[in-house]
């Protein structure tokens, strides 16, 4: 059972609120932000100082990820930055996902920045 359920990517991991992400991000050390949308989707409306890796290069990035923070998972609905927070955990990173994605972020009222990465 154990098998289908990481297969199907059942099981608990850490999801937080966008409102105790908001929080999150004034404290300090404030969690690294990983975007793992398209940059076309990154584009129209991100977190200001997100990192954009799209989820289908994760597994070829992580060295450029910080293993000292915690990293908050971030995309469109939710679903896909809760693969890259099960894949980050896999890993020994230290991942929450952010419930709701970006969906979520706006409809609380939170800032949105729209451009281009700045890698």
């Amino acid at each position: 059972m154990d098998f289908f359920r990481r297969l199907l990517g059942g099981g608990s991991i850490a999801a937080i609120s966008a409102s105790e992400a908001g929080q999150r991000l004034r404290t300090q050390p404030a969690p690294f932000i990983l975007d793992v949308r398209q940059p076309e989707e990154y584009r129209l409306g991100h977190i200001a100082g997100a990192m954009l890796i799209p989820l289908g290069e994760l597994s070829q990035r992580l060295k450029d990820l910080p293993r000292e923070r915690e990293i908050l998972c971030v995309c469109r609905s939710g679903n896909r930055s809760r693969s890259a927070t099960q894949q980050l955990l896999a890993q020994g990173f230290k991942a929450v996902n952010l419930s709701g994605g970006m969906i979520a972020w706006e409809q609380a009222g939170l800032p949105v920045k729209k451009g281009a990465p700045s890698e």
